[in-house]
């Protein structure tokens, strides 16, 4: 087959998408970002994904691989490139129910996974939306919804498939590959491209969900409570909390969950937060875990949700990073603060034991600005909480560079990390991209 790009290998005559194609439009763009690549090779095998890597190597040519294509950073689409899309590849399977251990493929969505799961009485923790892809989110982390409670996804990852950049396929476990298991864990996306991954899952059909509203005052005294409140919740509980202002006056919206089906057990944990003061609660009631992340998330990607981001990870909540939070909710720009609950399960991993090392922090915070407020407003909202926090992570950033590399893997983490980027990318394919 001859395209814009030549002749293309045999294996993937029928996988080619290029501009002019009907499928093109739907898949040449991510969540955040409106790309235009030369073409999309839709994989449905290793195979494909190895002669895929060989045709970008021989053109030389930026390279993106996507998932699900929800990044933050857009890095899943490129302009002039190609881009490897994985969404055929989405099998579930229970390879071993005594054991837990499922295999999921890298193309499929979080909300397949629950659905394909659920019939089991199995789970995983994964993200916060069904629409977000397997391979992004097991290769850097996987801070969802159950995460004090299961701890992160890469926690459970017990092997990965993968294709190196040179096209061998590898099985990384502890046995065989530990070092490409160790960094595929936490910093994979620039080692290698995950095809497959063996999960340990957990014993989960149904949970407390609770939505609560919170006032916040201006000296942060509510934040720093549900901090305190947080530290030393039990392991069942996780919450994600939404600040934004009314005028001067922000308002916490707050989604609690508790990994139990038992009403007793779930008010047990949701007390603490009731009791702070300011806050009520909206709903209240117990649904089965995959209507937390259900398939009417899923969607096509279009670019639709230009947005910058940045994020920080806090050990606690003092009363400067409170008042900080505040300010920078309530100042003259929008911007959109988020903070996630960490703690419990997710630190009980020694730091050394993933290329995700932030197993101290109790809290991940998220800001976000959207159109027509963009980096600059950011930046200035940020600034004067950014000296608070200690480490990121990876995902949760819109623009990556050195600096993001460095918070996210500190000291040895970060050498460890490049040490093996460069072993199994010597040349960078995974690191080319034409947009800035």
């Amino acid at each position: 087959m001859t395209t814009s790009l030549g002749t293309v290998p045999a294996g993937l005559t029928s996988k080619i998408v290029t501009e002019g194609d009907r499928r093109y439009s739907l898949l040449r763009s991510t969540y955040t970002t409106s790309g235009r690549p030369a073409a999309v090779v839709l994989a449905e095998s290793a195979d494909d994904v190895a002669a895929a890597l060989r045709l970008a190597r021989g053109r030389n040519l930026p390279l993106a691989v996507r998932s699900g294509g929800h990044g933050l950073s857009g890095s899943a689409t490129n302009d002039g490139g190609l881009v490897i899309d994985l969404s055929a590849m989405r099998r579930v399977d229970v390879l071993d129910r005594g054991a837990r251990l499922v295999r999921v493929e890298a193309g499929a969505r979080w909300a397949q996974v629950a659905q394909a799961l659920a019939p089991h009485g199995l789970a995983i923790s994964s993200g916060d939306h069904g629409n977000v892809g397997v391979g992004g989110l097991a290769t850097a982390g996987g801070i969802g919804w159950l995460v004090r409670h299961y701890g992160l996804t890469i926690d459970h990852v017990r092997a990965v498939e993968v294709v190196l950049p040179d096209g061998t396929q590898v099985r990384a476990d502890a046995a065989t590959e530990p070092d490409l298991l160790w960094v595929m864990r936490g910093a994979g996306a620039g080692a290698g491209i995950a095809v497959a991954f063996e999960i340990e899952a957990i014993e989960l059909r149904k949970v407390g969900l609770a939505q609560l509203v919170m006032r916040v005052d201006a000296a942060g005294d509510t934040l720093q409570r549900w901090g305190a409140v947080m530290a030393a919740a039990p392991r069942e509980l996780t919450t994600a909390v939404t600040l934004a202002s009314q005028g001067t006056t922000p308002v916490a919206s707050i989604t609690a969950v508790v990994a139990s089906d038992k009403p007793a057990t779930i008010q047990q944990a949701l007390q603490p937060l009731l009791d702070i003061r300011g806050i009520a609660v909206q709903q209240a009631h117990i649904l089965p875990y995959p209507e937390l992340i259900p398939p009417a998330h899923l969607h096509p990607n279009s670019g639709q949700m230009p947005t910058n981001t940045t994020n920080g990870l806090l050990a606690d909540i003092n009363r400067d990073a409170a008042r900080a939070l505040v300010k920078a909710v309530t100042g003259r720009d929008p911007v959109l603060i988020q903070m996630r609950s960490l703690g419990g399960a997710a630190n009980d991993l020694d730091p050394a034991a993933t290329a995700y090392p932030h197993r101290h922090h109790k809290t991940l915070v998220i800001a976000s600005t959207f159109p027509p407020y963009g980096r600059k407003a950011l930046s200035t909202a940020w600034g004067a909480f950014a000296p608070h926090v200690d480490g990121a992570y990876v995902n949760f950033e819109s623009h990556p560079d050195t600096t993001t590399f460095a918070r996210a893997y500190p000291g040895p983490t970060g050498a460890r990390v490049r040490e093996l980027w460069k072993r199994y990318d010597p040349d960078g394919l995974l690191h080319r991209s034409a947009k800035a």
